[in-house]
């Protein structure tokens, strides 16, 4: 199956992408068990479609998703997809995380290891999972401009930084994309962040566009959640929360009824109306849920139909955090 996603490029200086990626953090157990032959037949499924743009993490899985995706891509030309890998995110044997490390020899440490399970010899975009605290984003962002030049990295990218830290960071070096969570139930880049992104020319690949399966139809009739999931950690996963959020998801999908399409469909096309500098980036596990996706980019909504989802949504009615509180102090976009 191909499909003409159409393509955009990524902010002024980044490559040119379909327009949805593929995120693969799911495949490694972030929202409980997953089939490796299934996802890998969903990479495919997701290339096959007409993407190229892949997201992961050095952390998904302790390595399992790289080591995964290294096998999904092992038959694919290199040139016709793109890697998103961020990097600094400490776990330890027990799955917990342990805080961040951006320092230079860090990052060319984690940088050689991902060469390694990818099984590639460059990585398109390379980004820091989140701010490190203990070392200045200009050096960070220097370390990263040196393995550009070296050819090990194609573009930078940042993670869940604040304005001020995105306007340091292009000051050293051109930033391709800033990956962010955005969509109907998180909204708060539309304040600062999102109108900064733009004055500097910085692309947003939007992740949580389903708001991790809230915007979806797959919870509508409740939700138990195993130990491993994410979501069970969640805030907004969590007892009156969860009932508050699903009653905005029923109103949802009333209008995605009428328009003769699921919840998440819409939640995507949403986000895509937001502009083409945005990317949703989707996390689907399996092919059928690529496919569902995929539909949502023919999808057009007129400035009324709009403003009825947004009606539908309010921002401010919105119960619980995005991340659990010791998560969400590490966000700098959140201060």
């Amino acid at each position: 199956m191909t499909k003409n996603l159409g393509t955009v490029q990524l902010g002024k200086t980044g490559p040119s992408v379909s327009r949805i990626g593929l995120g693969a953090m799911g495949m490694s157990g972030m929202y409980g068990s997953s089939d490796d032959a299934v996802s890998i037949a969903t990479v495919h499924a997701a290339l096959d479609s007409g993407a190229n743009l892949i997201d992961t993490g050095d952390f998904y899985g302790m390595g399992h998703n790289e080591m995964l995706l290294g096998r999904a891509l092992a038959d694919r030309k290199r040139e016709d997809y793109l890697l998103s890998v961020k990097f600094g995110a400490l776990r330890g044997p027990d799955g917990g995380f342990g805080g961040v490390d951006t320092r230079p020899a860090a990052l060319r440490n984690f940088l050689a290891y991902s060469l390694q399970r990818l099984g590639v010899d460059y990585i398109d975009i390379y980004r820091p999972a989140r701010l490190d605290p203990n070392v200045p984003i200009e050096e960070t962002v220097g370390a990263l401009a040196e393995l550009v030049q070296a050819g090990y990295v194609r573009h930078i990218g940042l993670s869940e930084v604040g304005a001020d830290t995105l306007r340091r960071a292009a000051a050293v070096h051109p930033i391709a994309d800033l990956q962010i969570e955005y969509s109907l139930l998180s909204r708060g880049i539309e304040a600062e962040i999102l109108p900064t992104a733009r004055e500097l020319g910085v692309g947003i690949t939007a992740y949580g566009v389903l708001s991790r399966g809230l915007l979806s139809d797959s919870l509508r009739g409740g939700a138990q959640f195993a130990p491993s999931d994410f979501r069970a950690h969640s805030p907004r996963f969590q007892g009156e929360n969860l009932t508050a959020n699903l009653r905005l998801v029923d109103a949802l999908a009333e209008i995605a009824a009428r328009h003769d399409v699921s919840v998440a469909q819409l939640a995507i096309a949403w986000a895509l109306s937001r502009g083409e500098d945005i990317v949703p980036i989707i996390g689907a596990r399996r092919p059928e849920r690529w496919t569902e996706a995929l539909a949502a980019v023919d999808i057009q909504l007129s400035a009324d139909e709009l403003a009825a989802i947004e009606a539908a949504v309010p921002a401010d009615q919105v119960a619980g955090g995005r991340y659990a509180e010791a998560q969400m102090a590490m966000l700098d976009s959140e201060r």
